[in-house]
């Protein structure tokens, strides 16, 4: 034991003994010795076997750990490899290993066994990480039971050789000056900067924003040209993180193969690996780090005003994460003028309502328009005046304007992805990830674990035809059981959603149905309000729980699959989610949109389902307004409930439930050697672990498919969306900076398959809004009506137009209503259709304006969806992926890195050059010494009988 501590950990103290050990650092950011930092921690749960021998056996007290131990390492001397250390407490050896002589072998118990496993796991990783440079400090074991962290520190060797390995870009010494656009652009940006002061947050600039340091990947040959003023900070925390991760990755273990410490947290040798946070968010002290200041001008509420610090949430969070808030900010802003239109949209139809000639020919008590039943027997004839409030409230969003806010916000969809490529492009420049090369990456552990099993299977199942490449991976007939379940699971999970919108369907047909039975005549008057009510708080509580589960999941089916890598595990679960919750969200509004009251039949050829029960069938202002209250209902509930209650919450009590959980599996034991103040890796122990950002996506990618697929009906939707996204910006800042531990440090030079996703959307809403306008809306036949039937250009007998005639005598038996006081005065009643009167020889077919409209809806749909794809791309081609300086500045900076690599050999060369000619001088004048010293020699031989007086002074001279 001691032997392997001494060669191994350097410093392995008693902690009563020495002062030092007994105080962590003041900051909680290094080690006890105050000088090296704390740059990765790992976290574990001990639980320490005591056992005491039989009486009798003349034995010793118990030998156990000693308490007062810690462990730290400095990385000095000898890291070569070790046997794994054993407990001073264990008085057992497995039972394959005979132990020394006298000593007992007593059979362990299977929890003993894995936790005698586990401790063997981490003393070899962390044996091996020894050896990988790193120095590594253990918490003492005091308790029998507990939490343990183990805090590691890379040194500059460490850091220098990672950095040269992972190719990262480093400041030179080299500064070079950003030009600047020139004319009305520059003019512009300055007014801009000026108007825009007090939005700008608080935070640490560059003295000269004019000024970019040269960037090149590091390399220890070439230290000469990096401006390191000192070791110690020349590589930022985040960046120190980064490459002891890397190492954690890929040092691996003996025992059950493994991989790195992926494998090992999934086999819960350790809970957790996690970077610190730049220690508090909020105190009192006057000590400000990153943290903190991000805390005080991004991640509260009060500062919603504020422009996001993104280069600071860059550096603190990697390019990942501040890329993904980058976008969020640039879709924030992009809504504010889309809301803009939409409330001048929504307002055009509040002024104009009372201008438009349907909706006063509907009101109008006058024309007495007596309509057909709305269900069997129960129900009665009544007029359309009735439905007055409904058709005035379809104008607000059934109006021209809403065309034009549909080109309008297609348009909007293709500005905004051009402008994200652009400033995608902006930042790859200012952040140094242009020329990022895809870094190779690590297989995940549940891949190299499959792997594994089939290598074993293999092994017992020899063949001699056996392909040994096959072994090294696995095939798709490895895969194929994992794909069939994905496939049929997927259609299992979209039938029931399709089964879930069938059912709130049924709940509306009978509800319906039973509130017409009501003797109550208030119940009886507002069946239709409290159906459309009810129905659609019920598909929002389906769509929020059904969303938990296709997260869940979808998780589970891209986990059978066993992706090799994490992007493509990623991948692969952004699309599954994306499909589900896709279908999930939408599958109500599409009912709505299309399907409802296109089946419903006629009046004495109705539809019935379930023997007896009607198909439901729009208002008779159409079911653009109840797609309205569908879309709206739904949107809100889902910001409101599961983007922010969910996020608040969820988190909040995973929180509670975890520390509740440590509470009561920990013993109540004093610990005499933990300090009074909780330190930073505590602290980040509590908080909840980074999971990723596809939740963060997927919400705001399901929100920006309710701005643009149904904006056609609910010209609103982009300004709840702005309202939603200025609260979700702030609280997923909070959530990062206060309720998560730090993320590692991606880096990324784009949004990766979610822009396909955001582009794929654009183009189906100009396909979707189509649609809404042609087939939901009565545009087009108000169109046609005015220009094809109206006598005199106008809009006046529309409603007329698009009532058909029905006969009541041909209604069936037993559906006419009973106890009418209008049956005997009533011989036609009305439906809205267009099909032939009862008097025409077809009667009741569909009539020519049927076909017209159809024609005209179907040539609307087309043109639309030509006009407004020739102007996205015109869109597109208008303006460049990338900017004219950004490009300027990219080539610029190859040529002044020629420039400062040829000047800084010149002088490199030049160094060497005097270095010669300095050796070359010395080595002439100590040759010319040389020979005078010879030549003296020469003549001290010569003049041998000479005095001892003459030989002194001829030495002398030389």
């Amino acid at each position: 034991m001691e032997s392997f501590s001494s060669s191994i950990i350097n410093n392995y103290l008693d902690g009563m003994q020495g002062g030092t050990m007994d105080k962590a650092s003041p900051s909680g950011m290094c080690f006890r010795d105050s000088k090296r930092k704390v740059d990765y921690v790992l976290a574990y749960h001990y639980r320490k076997r005591i056992t005491l021998h039989p009486p009798g056996v003349g034995s010793p007290e118990p030998m156990h750990r000693s308490a007062s131990l810690a462990l730290v390492s400095n990385g000095g001397t000898e890291k070569g490899r070790a046997e794994p250390q054993q407990q001073d407490g264990d008085q057992s050896v497995p039972q394959d290993q005979p132990g020394p002589p006298g000593m007992e072998v007593i059979e362990l118990s299977p929890l003993d066994a894995l936790e005698e496993e586990k401790r063997l796991q981490r003393e070899e990783y962390e044996c091996n990480l020894l050896e990988a440079g790193l120095e590594i400090e253990k918490d003492p074991e005091n308790k029998s039971q507990g939490l343990s962290f183990v805090r590691i520190h890379a040194p500059w060797q460490v850091l220098s050789r990672e950095a040269e390995l992972l190719k990262i870009k480093m400041p030179t010494k080299k500064m070079y000056e950003i030009t600047e656009e020139g004319g009305i652009l520059k003019t512009l940006n300055e007014i801009w900067c000026k108007l825009t002061e007090p939005l700008q947050p608080q935070v640490p600039q560059q003295a000269n924003n004019n000024m970019k340091s040269l960037s090149y990947p590091f390399s220890r040959e070439k230290i000469y040209l990096y401006n390191i003023k000192d070791k110690d900070t020349f590589f930022d925390n985040a960046t120190r993180s980064r490459i002891v991760r890397e190492i954690l990755k890929r040092t691996t273990t003996k025992a059950r193969n493994s991989m790195g410490i992926g494998t090992l947290i999934a086999n819960n040798v350790y809970d957790a690996a996690y970077p610190l946070h730049d220690g508090e968010y909020e105190g009192q002290n006057d000590d400000m780090n990153e943290r903190k200041l991000l805390y005080r001008e991004w991640a509260r509420y009060g500062v919603f005003y504020k422009f996001q610090p993104i280069n600071l949430i860059r550096k603190y969070f990697g390019e990942k994460i501040g890329l993904y808030f980058a976008w969020l900010g640039l879709y924030t802003e992009f809504l504010i003028p889309s809301s803009v239109v939409g409330i001048v949209v929504f307002l055009y139809g509040c002024i104009t309502i009372e201008s438009d000639i349907p909706s006063k020919e509907m009101c109008d008590q006058r024309n007495a328009f007596t309509m057909c039943p709305l269900c069997d027997k129960f129900c009665d004839y009544w007029n359309l005046s009735s439905a007055c409030a409904t058709a005035r409230a379809s104008h607000l969003f059934d109006n021209p304007a809403t065309v034009v806010f549909s080109i309008f916000m297609a348009l909007w969809a293709t500005t905004f992805l051009e402008q994200w490529k652009r400033l995608q492009m902006r930042l790859s420049y200012f952040w140094d990830l242009t020329g990022l090369e895809e870094e190779e990456e690590h297989p995940r552990p549940e891949y190299e674990t499959k792997l594994l099993q089939k290598k074993m299977k293999n092994r017992n199942n020899t063949t001699e035809n056996s392909d040994e490449d096959d072994t090294k991976k696995l095939t798709w007939s490895d895969r194929m059981p994992g794909y069939a379940a994905n496939l049929g699971l997927i259609l299992f999970m979209i039938m029931l959603t399709f089964s879930a919108v069938f059912g709130v369907i049924v709940y509306r047909i009978t509800t319906a149905a039973a509130l017409s039975f009501n003797t109550n005549e208030t119940t009886r008057s507002n069946v239709r309000v409290t159906v459309t009510a009810t129905a659609v708080i019920i598909n929002l509580v389906v769509i929020l729980i059904l969303d938990e589960i296709y997260g869940a999941v979808a998780k589970w089916l891209t986990e059978i699959e066993v992706p090799k890598t994490e992007k493509t595990f990623e991948e692969r679960l952004i699309l599954k989610a994306f499909l589900l919750k896709f279908v999930n969200s939408y599958a109500p509004i599409f009912y709505v949109a299309f399907f409802k009251g296109r089946f419903v039949g006629r009046p004495g050829h109705y539809v019935y389902v379930f023997d007896g029960y009607r198909m439901e069938e729009c208002a008779p202002g159409g079911c653009l307004m109840e797609l309205c209250i569908q879309l709206s209902i739904i949107m809100l509930g889902k910001q409101l409930i599961q983007n922010n209650l969910f996020e608040i919450g969820i988190p909040k009590l995973k929180k509670l439930f975890r520390k509740l959980k440590d509470e009561r599996t920990e013993p109540k034991e004093m610990d005499t050697n933990q300090s009074k103040d909780p330190q930073q890796w505590d602290l980040d122990y509590i908080l909840e672990p980074f999971t990723g950002l596809t939740p963060e996506y997927m919400e705001m990618i399901i929100q920006f498919g309710f701005v643009t697929l149904f904006v056609a009906s609910f010209p609103l939707a982009p300004l709840f969306a702005l309202l939603n996204n200025i609260i979700e910006v702030r609280l997923d800042a909070k959530k990062f900076v206060t309720e998560l531990r730090r993320p590692d440090t991606v880096r990324a030079k784009d949004i990766g398959i979610w822009y396909n996703i955001l582009s794929g959307i654009g183009k189906l809403s100009v396909i979707i809004n189509a649609f809404v306008i042609a087939v939901t809306s009565d545009f087009i036949p108000r169109l046609m009506y005015q220009y094809a039937y109206s006598q005199n250009g106008t809009m006046h007998g529309f409603i007329n137009h698009t009532l058909s005639y029905f006969n009541v005598s041909h209604l069936k038996a037993g559906t006419q209503p009973e106890n009418s006081p209008f049956a005997q005065d009533v011989l036609f009643c009305r439906f809205k259709d267009y099909r032939e009167p009862p008097w025409s020889q077809n009667q009741y077919e569909f009539s020519k304006q049927y076909w017209a409209v159809l024609s005209a809806r179907l040539a609307f749909v087309i043109l639309f969806q030509n006009l407004v794809m020739f102007l996205s791309v015109l869109v597109d081609w208008m303006i460049p992926d990338i900017p004219k300086d950004i490009s300027e500045q990219i080539k610029k900076e190859k040529s002044v890195l020629v420039d400062f690599f040829l000047k800084e050999e010149h002088e490199k060369l030049k160094l060497i050059e005097s270095f010669i000619t300095r050796d070359k001088q010395k080595h002439k004048s100590g040759t010319k010494g040389e020979r005078i010293r010879a030549a003296s020699f020469c003549q001290f031989n010569q003049s041998q009988k000479g005095s001892f007086a003459s030989f002194s002074s001829q030495h002398t001279e030389v």
